[in-house]
């Protein structure tokens, strides 16, 4: 790193996060002030023009990226519109032993003063609540499912390349245009869309005012500046933010400037789940680095420099504070932002140039919390790219994770993309795939799978709560076979998955309704020509993904109940069904037996792997296909994040001997020490899944670092996902860290502040893991050797 960037990278690593009420007052503010004069749109759009006109705008020594969404890096704004925290929370959050946000007294005078009282009533969580079914309320404080846009806008929002090639004039040229081609005779939603649009123009000037005014502040630093060198800097951030993102970018650092005002407009409009992605920001950002070494202007170092002072940008950026089940499951400063590098190109040749290397060299020196980052890896990437993200991947940091791009691109073919904006497309967040730039894809919430199974087992009441959530499907001991068993798993699952569909459709409704997205809208292509906005079918794709949790746990469930109850007849379903409630108390020479008896997914066993591939159609049957609001359709993809471990809360004992409260499968990992027959085997087991049918699967694996020492170790850890990937496997992740460092940083944490772990579909820092968390990464295997 140089001297700058080791600066700059100190203050945030050391940044205490904490909640600003900046936003809040901004926007409540305007509300109270325009209630009822402007259309939904148009309030969304002009809330936003006060937001860039009257936040604080910061600019910090050494600096050459500029931008806060807060008042200051790591302070963290609310949006009280779709969700008002209470003083409760507040306290709550500014408690917690673990990821807390510090607490002024005078953000809590204003929540008590100004923005409770407005928002009251208001909120679109509280519209939600109000409106949803008893049977779904029931269900989801249950733990059958969670909804992510009970709190958080609609994500994920990746883009393309369109704002390297257009600026915010350039948009709303076209804007004008579409305004124009309006035809309000034949077109019954003309009106709407001239509302649609113009809100989408007055975005892009608020976003001009917003770096406007960093460029005035700049030039008043600049004017006051003693250090010739730093006054020449500040001079040219306030002609870039005079250029940007009025115009479209003309170098690498217009480039990179221009993206970062982009991603703060989004993500200070609305609270996105997840954050904004730049997508292939090597393959975008490739053309102005190639020109601007060739001119002379920049050289190798120069670029390193600028990437990790953006890198930085985005570990200034905690995500915002959640409430409820969101809280208690997802306990992180990560906003998910997740950088893709190599991949293909929309002609279909290889995407790695050589920015990807510089980029792997930034993720490696800097390795902070944020960003994520990927490789995309398909048949046509060189191994030595490969070779070079497993060299940073051995280091520990659980970045980058891997990602099979050709299983990417026919993923979306799949469902209906063409193959060129497939290409061009990529993951974001955790691992959901999507097109960048053209498409909204939007995460629903997780399923809570096993728990679906236990419906089944207690026809259709919820042994935790008590309350019938599903339908009564026949009394367990009475059924003939296991087939009659797995008929009644999939009426469960229909039910539930009825539930949950039915009121996403209304949730996306409210939002596209009442909650509209004027500047993402105008950056995401196919929205301007549309006259929509990207909550309401604006894009050119629309998706829904539902979450699938705990294939392991369910598959290994189902694999015990076959081979136990229906096949040996060792086990009667009643003595199952009373150990289970019993949660196997006094019962421990029976639950060891269903622990060490059963054949376990994860082995390159088909007796269970095949019931895995049972248990994924029957989920791919239920959920692909249905139609969402938008035009589009929902999907499965089987992503767990650390839901895995709320689940597991909210789930008594199971039938592979898991006990009561202990934390399901992750993703499609097996369940916790039952994959023992090594890495290979988990690989050829995953490798029966279809999994081009899924929008995205997740695959952790846990090495010890001895085991991927020298050269010879680079070449087991690449062959290993060339292998998983030749299966069609759509991901794989690592972590690369021994029991005894863990316990280390459990004992004393300080020593440790630094060590990133992999979590889910991101990192996160192990000293910040709450003890449950800490405690499930510990429990995952450590292959010991290939």
């Amino acid at each position: 790193m140089s001297e700058r960037i080791d600066k700059l990278r100190e203050k945030s690593f050391k940044a205490v996060p904490s909640i600003s009420a900046e936003r809040a007052r901004i926007i409540t503010r305007f509300y109270r002030e325009n209630e009822g004069k402007y259309s939904p749109c148009m309030m969304r759009a002009l809330s936003f023009m006060a937001l860039c006109r009257d936040k604080t705008i910061w600019i910090g020594k050494e600096e050459l990226i500029v931008g806060e969404r807060g008042p200051a890096p790591k302070v963290v704004p609310t949006f009280p519109e779709l969700t008002c925290h209470t003083l409760e929370d507040l306290h709550t959050l500014e408690k917690r032993e673990k990821v807390n946000y510090r607490l002024e007294r005078d953000v809590l005078e204003v929540y008590e003063q100004e923005i409770i009282p407005y928002w009251s009533g208001r909120t679109m969580r509280e519209k939600i609540f109000s409106h949803v079914p008893g049977e779904w309320k029931s269900a989801y404080e249950a733990g059958m499912f969670t909804e992510f846009m009970e709190q958080r806008a609609p994500g994920h929002t990746t883009l393309d390349d369109l704002i390297y090639r257009k600026g915010m004039l350039d948009l709303k040229a076209d804007i004008d245009q579409a305004l124009f081609g309006l035809d309000f005779l034949n077109d019954c939603q003309a009106t709407e869309k001239l509302e649609s649009l113009r809100a989408m123009s007055t975005a892009c000037d608020a976003a001009i005012v917003f770096a406007e005014r960093h460029a005035d502040l700049a030039a008043e630093l600049a004017v006051q500046e003693q250090d010739p060198v730093r006054k020449q800097e500040l001079e040219e951030i306030s002609r870039i933010c005079r250029r940007v993102p009025a115009h479209a970018p003309r170098n690498f650092r217009e480039a990179l400037q221009m993206y970062w005002f982009v991603h703060l407009g989004t993500i200070t409009e609305l609270n996105g789940w997840d954050s904004m992605n730049p997508g292939h920001l090597d393959q975008h950002l490739y053309p102005f680095y190639k020109a601007d070494l060739e001119k002379g202007i920049l050289d190798r170092e120069q670029a390193k420099e600028l990437l990790g002072c953006l890198w930085i940008k985005f570990n200034n950026h905690p995500a915002p504070p959640k409430v409820g089940v969101t809280a208690a499951e997802s306990g992180t400063y990560n906003d998910f932002t997740n950088i893709n590098l190599g991949g293909l190109k929309s002609d279909g040749s290889d995407g790695v140039n050589d920015l990807s290397y510089l980029l792997l060299e930034v993720i490696d020196e800097i390795h902070l919390l944020q960003p994520g980052c990927n490789v995309q890896i398909s048949r046509k990437t060189p191994d030595h790219f490969l070779r070079e993200a497993c060299r940073v991947i051995r280091k520990g940091y659980g970045y980058p994770s891997v990602f099979n791009a050709d299983v990417v691109v026919a993923e979306q073919v799949r469902a209906g993309k063409s193959v060129e904006d497939a290409r061009s497309g990529g993951t974001s967040g955790c691992i959901e795939t999507g097109c960048f730039g053209k498409e909204a894809y939007i995460l629903t919430g997780y399923l809570n799978v096993p728990k679906i199974l236990e419906l089944v087992l207690n026809r259709g009441t919820d042994p935790l709560s008590g309350k019938q959530l599903g339908p009564d499907t026949g009394d367990p001991e009475g059924f003939s076979g296991f087939d009659e068993l797995y008929s009644a798993f999939e009426a469960q699952l229909n039910y539930i998955v009825d539930l949950k569909v039915r009121v996403n459709q209304y949730i996306e409704q409210m939002f596209a309704r009442y909650m509209p997205a004027p500047f993402l809208s105008a950056v995401i292509r196919d929205c301007i020509e549309n006259g929509r906005d990207y909550y309401n079918g604006g894009p050119r794709y629309n998706t829904n993904y539902i979450q699938c949790c705990g294939i392991g746990t369910v598959t290994d469930s189902l694999a015990s109940l076959k081979k136990h109850v229906f096949e040996s007849g060792s086990v009667s379903m009643g003595e199952m069904l009373e150990a289970l409630a019993a949660d196997f108390k006094e019962r421990e020479p029976f639950r060891l037996e269903l622990v060490n008896r059963t054949p376990k997914f994860g082995n390159d066993e088909d007796y269970a792997d095949s019931i895995m591939e049972k248990v994924y159609d029957s989920l791919f049957r239920t959920i692909d296909g249905r139609p969402n609001t938008k035009g589009g359709q929902y999907h499965l993809n089987m992503l767990s994040t650390t839901c895995h471990v709320y689940f597991g809360t909210k789930l008594g004992a199971t039938p592979d001997g898991r006990t009561a409260g202990f934390p399901e499968s992750d993703g499609t990992s097996p369940s916790h020490g039952a994959d023992r027959n090594g890495p290979t085997a988990v690989c050829m087991s995953l490798g029966k899944m279809d999994q081009v049918k899924s929008g995205g699967t997740l695959l952790n694996q846990r090495f010890l670092p001895d085991v991927l020492k020298g050269a010879a170790g680079l070449v087991k850890l690449s062959q290993l996902i060339r292998g998983y990937f030749r299966m069609e496997g759509h991901h794989i992740q690592f972590n690369v860290v021994g029991t005894a460092t863990l316990q280390a940083a459990q004992e004393n944490p300080e020593d440790y502040r630094d060590l990133l772990v992999r979590v889910a579909g991101y990192s996160d820092y192990f000293c910040d893991l709450t003890p449950d968390l800490q405690a499930e990464i510990m429990m995952r295997t450590a292959q010991e050797e290939f």
